[in-house]
């Protein structure tokens, strides 16, 4: 197969806290996420979006959260693991769709700085990275600001 689509979902609990880590960027807020590692919920539903692609299962099985070696660490190394995996197979990532699901911080105002981030990470293009926000009108847990949620989809491509 030449082409294919991987998607990725993720949720992590809010807490009271100081910032929050999302595409491995630090963001001032009044909450952090709840995590294993660093609980980069955007991060993580990317680096499952490319183990489905390459029908490798999901992070926790590459990296289970029971196990103390990946205890606070950088959701940066889960993601360059699953790029590793793919470049192996002589993939490359064509586009990548984020929605990261919240009532808080705003997006929209470090997307710029997230999608250069991923871009850097994933050595392609900033105009392959999409990375949006969206609420849930203030419903469930997101809409409660209990817990952050993202979705995320990869085309890649042999060759």
């Amino acid at each position: 197969m030449n082409l294919r689509v991987g998607n990725g979902f993720d949720v992590h609990k809010l807490r009271k806290g100081k910032n929050i880590i999302l595409c491995g960027i630090k963001i001032p807020y009044k909450k952090e996420l709840v995590g294993h590692s660093d609980a980069d919920v955007a991060m993580h539903a990317l680096t499952d979006s490319i183990f489905g692609a390459l029908c490798e299962g999901d992070i926790g099985i590459h990296f289970p959260p029971t196990e103390q070696q990946w205890k606070d660490v950088s959701s940066e190394l889960f993601l360059e693991r699953a790029l590793s995996l793919m470049f192996d197979r002589q993939y490359a990532i064509m586009n990548i769709d984020l929605t990261i699901i919240c009532e808080g911080p705003k997006i929209k105002n470090h997307s710029l700085k997230m999608r250069t981030n991923i871009a850097r990470i994933c050595r392609i293009n900033l105009d392959q990275v999409s990375i949006k926000g969206t609420t849930s009108e203030q419903l469930g847990f997101t809409g409660r600001e209990e817990g952050i949620a993202t979705i995320a989809t990869v085309l890649i491509k042999k060759g």
